[in-house]
């Protein structure tokens, strides 16, 4: 096959009159062609060498490894215990200087440390796990590994620094042949190629980039050049068909025009599911309607309402989101036939609408236009795939001016007022309050501040005893964080009250690093009381964020292992609501807790919705009877009979119980008639620091009853 020949030659294009090879390798475009494949080729073959470049430095470690082992084993004894080092100083100093071994340590199967000999060595067994590492220093000069027993026929594991100094020589000579002839080879099949795409397309392809930078320059008149090709082949019929596009797009570019800004239009300010105005528009029409207004003399206002469909993201996870998706189009639909014609209606969010309309004697003020959006929602369910949808709303209203003389201000307290909706428990409206910013702006700082203390450790743990019920014996303490705000008062600060700074962590997040932080301290204080001669277990509350976002077994076993406090001197309390969120990885993670000896323990119990045949096979030892219960125990018939039967079901189920909120003797004697096992509580001691505990401890005689003076 042979190129496609001109019609005619007298065009006047200098890329037709001279040589096809010359003119090629001049244009730019065969250039970036010729350097593109260039590129992919060499590219593909690094992307190879890269890969052999790794299997070869194995294959190199593995030899010189296997070198290590050859050089160990012969010199390894039989000792006369297994606790004894297999290598004496004088065979571990011949190795070092005469092999490539330069140091090595020398364990037990149970990697007991029975020797080390040469240089010191990065690698240190702690686990089973660690007998996989390897090392590669930095450098590339020594390469560390474990040997186990049946790599040595002995029965120890040796961990050994080799001299892999040759490595990285052999490495640089493979690459340096390697890529030369990858180099070569790639040069050789562009040429080749380069050549071959030239001939057959490049030219071709240069006539056609004259016709576009003609068509570029006068887009409306394009005068491009007669066709040179003969049409009824490939690349004449290619650039026939370029022209004619080049003709057609000159004479419609006004009509794509139009059609594209219309288009650009629709998707900035309008959402593309429901047909509605987007945020920016309604923020837009809110801005014309506020400029409107501060033109007249009469101050207009207008409602601004916003609302969120309750519980909708479980909608979409339940049924799939084409389900909620129509729901957000019906929402839509009916909010614009419901209300009247001059309201504004959006698709603010995900599943968040505003509404927007002028205030007059006929529509009341903007809490009644709130109502009314509410009642449009609720009036009847949506109905979807023959599936019927109760949908109900929160919703926030503000008001223009009164609330913002800014729309976006207005709109963000609208939104304001919303999440204060959604707060107070969804399905109900807020109108904007000032005091709604102001609580939105404490409670940032809050957090900022709670951040802050965490930072720089000025959180402090307190302590509340737990005891006996059954001899009086002081067995143990809850751990209970505590936040001393430092100010410029006289007093120099004041605490704030973990009901206000503990939502908050737990919104944020930063439950979890207060958590891990109370439980390395409670544990390092239980472990200065082991020392001292006292027993005592300490109990650490565990968030839901915490059990189920950090790694929390690990975490405990480093804890312990770092403070050295024994588990079962460890109690962890996990709130019954936190099981069923997840009862798979509950089992699994209080299984695994249970394993390191940790002791655990459901708390408020009674105030959740555990089931019991979940309870059986949760790895527990006791329950906890949320205070509740026992504050008003003597006067509520229904909560003794929860305490009671809260005892007697862990009873049953070979679980000890604590009673928490114990005030008066009265409280005690209730619980002691029941046969409560443990309790704590004012009646014996507030929370406390470390110090005031431990004199507590010093100073208490092991008698509960003398509390009642």
């Amino acid at each position: 096959m042979t190129p496609p020949p001109p019609k005619k030659n007298a065009l006047g294009l200098g890329f037709l009159n001279g040589s096809s090879s010359v003119q090629i390798w001049r244009s730019r475009l065969s250039w970036r062609i010729a350097g593109a494949v260039f590129m992919t080729i060499l590219l593909v073959q690094i992307a190879i060498l890269t890969l052999t470049i790794k299997q070869e430095e194995m294959k190199l470690l593995s030899e010189i490894r296997e070198v290590g082992r050859s050089a160990i084993a012969p010199v390894l004894d039989n000792p006369s215990g297994i606790l004894e080092s297999p290598m004496s100083q004088i065979k571990a100093n011949r190795l070092v200087s005469s092999t490539i071994v330069n140091g090595l340590t020398i364990y037990s199967p149970d990697l007991l440390l029975l020797g080390s000999y040469g240089e010191p060595l990065t690698i240190t067994l702690t686990s089973q796990e660690s007998l996989s590492k390897t090392y590669r220093s930095v450098d590339g000069g020594s390469y560390e590994v474990v040997y186990r027993p049946n790599d040595l026929r002995r029965p120890f594991i040796i961990v050994a620094r080799l001299n892999s100094e040759t490595v990285s020589g052999h490495i640089i000579d493979y690459v340096r042949q390697t890529i030369l002839i990858v180099l070569l080879l790639s040069a050789f099949v562009t040429t080749v190629l380069m050549i071959t795409l030239g001939y057959w397309l490049l030219e071709p392809l240069l006539f056609m980039r004259s016709n576009l930078k003609i068509a570029q320059q006068n887009p409306e008149n394009p005068k491009i050049p007669e066709n040179p090709y003969e049409e009824d082949d490939e690349i004449g019929g290619t650039i026939e068909m370029a022209q004619k596009l080049i003709r057609t797009n000159a004479e419609n570019m006004q009509q794509v025009r139009s059609a594209a800004e219309d288009k650009i239009h629709k998707l900035a300010y309008y959402d593309q599911l429901t047909g509605l105005p987007n945020r920016t528009l309604f923020i837009q029409k809110l801005t014309e309607n506020a400029f409107t207004s501060s033109e007249d003399t009469n101050t207009r206002q207008f409602a601004v309402i916003t609302l969120d469909l309750d519980h909708f993201k479980d909608i979409n996870d339940s049924m799939g989101h084409n389900v909620g998706d129509a729901i957000l189009r019906g929402v839509g639909k009916r909010l614009k036939s419901a209300l009247p014609k001059e309201a504004v209606v959006a698709r603010a969010g995900e599943d968040e609408f505003a509404v927007t309309m002028e205030l007059s004697d006929e529509t009341g003020p903007a809490r009644d236009i709130g109502d009314k959006v509410a009642d449009i929602i609720r009036s009847e369910p949506f109905k979807v795939y023959n599936e019927s949808f109760q949908v109900r709303s929160s919703v926030g209203v503000a008001t223009y001016p009164k609330d913002g003389t800014d729309p976006s201000d207005v709109l963000k307290n609208a939104d304001i007022a919303l999440n204060r909706a959604k707060e107070e428990g969804r399905d109900r409206i807020r109108e904007y309050s000032e005091d709604f910013d102001k609580a939105v702006q404490i409670r940032f700082q809050l957090l900022r501040d709670l951040r802050d203390a965490l930072e720089n450790e000025d959180l402090t743990v307190y302590y509340q005893p737990q005891f006996n019920l059954h001899n009086g014996d002081l067995i143990g303490a809850e751990a209970l964080i505590r936040w001393w705000k430092k100010d410029n008062s006289k007093d120099g600060g004041s605490f704030v009250s973990p009901a206000d700074f503990i939502p908050i962590a737990e919104q944020s997040g930063l439950i979890v690093p207060i958590g891990a932080w109370v439980l390395k301290e409670a544990c390092r204080t239980a472990q200065t009381w082991h020392e001292a001669g006292k027993n005592i277990r300490i109990a650490v509350n565990v968030s839901g964020e915490q059990f189920y976002q950090s790694d929390l077994v690990s975490y405990t076993e480093e804890v312990l292992k770092k403070t050295g406090v024994e588990p079962k001197l460890l109690e962890m309390e996990i709130t019954e609501s936190v099981f069923m969120d997840d009862i798979t990885i509950a089992l699994d993670t209080l299984t695994r807790l249970h394993q390191l000896g940790v002791e655990l323990a459901i708390d408020d119990f009674g105030t959740g919705y555990s089931s019991l045949s979940y309870l059986r096979q949760f790895s527990i030892d006791r329950l906890k009877i949320d205070q509740s219960f026992i504050r008003n125990a003597l006067n509520n018939a229904d909560d003794a009979a929860i305490a009671k039967t809260i005892i007697r079901l862990g009873h049953s189920l070979n679980l000890k119980v604590i009673a928490e909120g114990v005030e008066t003797k009265d409280h005690e004697k209730f619980l002691s008639d029941e046969g409560c096992d443990e309790v704590q509580g004012f009646r014996y001691a507030k929370p406390m620091p470390d110090h005031e505990f431990w004199e507590f401890v010093q100073n208490y005689n092991g008698d509960l009853s003398s509390f009642d003076g």
